[in-house]
This record gives structure tokens, sequence and C-alpha cells, in this order.
């Protein structure tokens, strides 16, 4: 068969076992290509269905059967942990990853809070960012909040010495950010908005800069996609002053880059360039034993697109389109929702740049598409929105008619 062939045989026989889904040749492509390790529930049950064989026969890698966000305190026994891993085992939006927390209903608190716990907090700010930066914040974000009221619990009712109080603080600060940025990425910028603040008063409180800089910065990211430019502006030049004798200049190039955003949504092409600038010659340094480890997502791909993104909002869309292009081929394999989102990017740049491609949006946008099933961030789903958008004005070139015929099948016809 075709893969248009097949994509109907998988609908009509979606049909039969009464699931309804809108199964294209794009998506069939994207399972042969490996672009998609593994397809969602209903996909399975129908191919199984269909070939007779298992999606592992079939080639596809299912996920991962666990992932435990709190790793057990040794305070517990083996035999209590593993009932109460059982008890709060959490299965997530039909993603197949279980997000389990060792503490019952009671939440029981570690007879003495010691280097252990804090390692358990800081642990699972790793694992949440690891497996949002490949799948997006849609799993996450429940067991992330169920992780961050864990480590106030233990703030709060445990039993630590003045220094361990420090660092739990900062360990709970930093899994706060990290519940923000699943919030921010989820399209909950209240919730977000709270978060960062709980992070920066642990900050002071605990006397930690890293995590001051860190929530001045996230707070100027969200100030930015809220539209108030003067704030992003000011949060990003208080994250570099604190930030300063961190001696990391990649941190900083960071919070340059977002003041640069700021700027650019002010209009102000003048102070954007000189703060890309200063993004760049700070980055051109290279990296630091200083650079603390969420900033592992910043690298050469990123510098590129953050830059095209603010090349956008100054409406210099040529370049904000190879800036996007470039930001894709620097990713590689690494930080797929990130990588969705440039394409997405690079789709709305050719739709909207003063000589339109629309052939080169739709291919683009195409290519956006086979994430979905992977990747979920309201972000993304708000971007795919935004390049139908862009693309409406085209849609008398065949290409954008059939992309936008697929995109309405694919997620149901709105933002799904």
């Amino acid at each position: 068969m075709s893969r248009q062939e097949f994509a109907k045989e998988i609908i009509g026989a979606g049909a039969e076992m009464n699931e309804t889904v809108g199964c294209t040749a794009r998506l069939v492509a994207a399972w042969e290509d490996g672009e998609v390790a593994c397809p969602r529930a209903v996909y399975r049950r129908i191919l199984t269905r269909m070939t007779g064989r298992s999606p592992a026969q079939l080639g596809f890698r299912l996920p991962s059967p666990a992932l435990s966000v709190l790793p057990a305190p040794g305070s517990y026994g083996p035999e209590q942990e593993g009932d109460e891993v059982k008890r709060r085992a959490l299965l997530l939006d039909g993603t197949g990853v279980v997000l389990a927390l060792p503490l019952g209903s009671s939440r029981r608190v570690p007879a003495r809070i010691g280097a252990t716990e804090v390692r358990s907090v800081l642990q699972a700010v790793h694992k949440l960012y690891a497996t949002d930066h490949d799948h997006g914040s849609g799993p996450l974000r429940h067991a992330a909040s169920e992780a961050l009221s864990t480590a106030y619990q233990w703030l709060q009712s445990g039993s630590y010495t003045e220094l361990m109080g420090r660092r739990l603080r900062s360990a709970t600060g930093a899994l706060s950010i990290a519940a923000g940025w699943l919030s921010f990425d989820s399209g909950r910028a209240g919730d977000a908005h709270s978060l960062y603040g709980e992070a920066l008063a642990a900050a002071r409180i605990a006397d930690d800069p890293e995590l001051e800089a860190h929530a001045f910065g996230c707070l100027s990211l969200l100030a930015k996609a809220a539209g108030r430019p003067r704030e992003a502006i000011s949060a990003a030049q208080g994250a570099q002053t604190v930030a300063r004798n961190l001696g990391s200049s990649r941190l900083l190039a960071l919070f340059h880059m977002r003041e640069a955003r700021g700027w650019a949504l002010m209009g102000d092409r003048s102070a954007t360039d000189q703060a890309i600038v200063r993004a760049h010659t700070l980055y051109a340094k290279g990296p630091s034993s200083n650079d603390p480890d969420w900033l592992d997502f910043f690298h050469p791909g990123e510098l590129s697109g953050l830059e095209a993104l603010a090349r956008n909002d100054l409406g210099q869309h040529e370049r904000a389109a190879s800036g996007a292009e470039q930001a894709v081929l620097l990713h590689g394999d690494t930080f797929v929702r990130n990588k969705a989102l440039y394409t997405a990017d690079i789709a709305i740049q050719h739709a909207v740049r003063d000589r339109p491609e629309p052939e080169a949006a739709a291919e683009a946008a195409s290519r956006v598409l086979a994430y979905l099933p992977e990747v979920r961030s309201d972000r993304l789903l708000q971007s795919l929105h935004d390049v139908v958008g862009a693309l409406q004005r085209h849609s008398r070139v065949p290409a954008v008619a059939d992309w936008i015929e697929e995109y309405r099948t694919t997620t149901g016809g709105g933002r799904a």
C-alpha cells in the first residue's frame, strides 16, 4: 500500500473498533522514518488488530514503564516504600509514563532531613527537565506539583540543621522553578508566576544567588510572553546583576538574550541589537565549571533560536527565518520540544516574510505535525494555531491547502 492507502485502512479499522482517529500519510511516514518512537495508545491498538503483531514486533520503542520523581529517602524501609510507591503510582495523560512518589497519603516526614533527602529533590528537578525537553510538559505537571508538595512538607515539618535547611530550601526553590516552567509550557501563566515568586523568596531566604538569578530570568520570560516588555527588561537586568559574580558567562548570555527580547517587543532595534551582541560575546567565552546544570539546554541552537524570536518581534522576518532554520539544524536530535517550536517558527516566517514562500512554509509545518503524538506542549499547539493563521492567506496554494486539511484532521480542527 501507499502511505495514503495505509492511513485510510487505519481509519477504517479504527471505525470498526469504535475508535475515531485522523491518521494521515504524514503520520505513517513519521512512524516508518522513526520520527515518532511510539504511536499513541489508540493507534497501537489499531495496528495490533490490523497486523496481529505487538508494537514492539512492529519496531516501535515502548515508553519506559516508570519514572520515579522523588527517590525514596533512606529512612524508609524497602517493604514500606514498595507499598507507598504502589499506592501513589500515577498514570498521566495516556503517555504510558508512570510518575511515582514514595510517600503515602499521611505525608510521613523522614526522622531527620539530610543529604539524601536534598539530593532526592535535586534528582527530581533533573528528571523533570530531562523528560520535558523531549516530551513537553503534558505528562509531567501534576507529578511536579506532587513532588513540590512533598518537599515543602519536609521543609515545614522536618528536623534538620541550619546548613541542611538552607540546602533543602534551595533545592525546593529549584523544584519550584521546574514546576513553574511546566506550568508556563502548559499555558498556565498564573501558576507559573506564583511558583517563580516562591522560588525567588526561597533564594533570598537561603542566600542562594544562582537560584535568585534563575528566578528573575524566568520572570522576565513570563513577562515577555504576557506582553509586558518593560517588566521583562527589568527582570532580565535584575538577573544579570545577581549573576555577574557567579562566574558563568553563558548564564549572563542567556539573561542578555532575555533582555533583548524585551527590547524587541518594545520595537527598539538599537537596544535589541546591543543586547544580542552582548549575549553572543559572553557566549563565545565558552562553558565554565560554574555553569548550573539546568543551563544545558542553552547550546548554540538555542542561542540562534532566541535571537530569531527577537528578530521576529522586530518584524525582521527574513533574518528570523534564517535563525530558526539554524536553530533546528544545531539542535540535532536533542531537545525535541524546542526543535519542534523552532520548526513552527520557520513555517510562520516563510509565510509572513516580504516575499512569502508558502511551499517552504507548508513543508516546515508538515514537519511540526509529526511531533504531536510524542510532544505534549500547549506552546507547541499554540504555535501550530499561529501557523494556520499565517498560512490562511496562501490557502489557494495546493501544498498549503493540503497541510491545512492535514492539520484539521490531526488536531480535530482546533488547538486540540
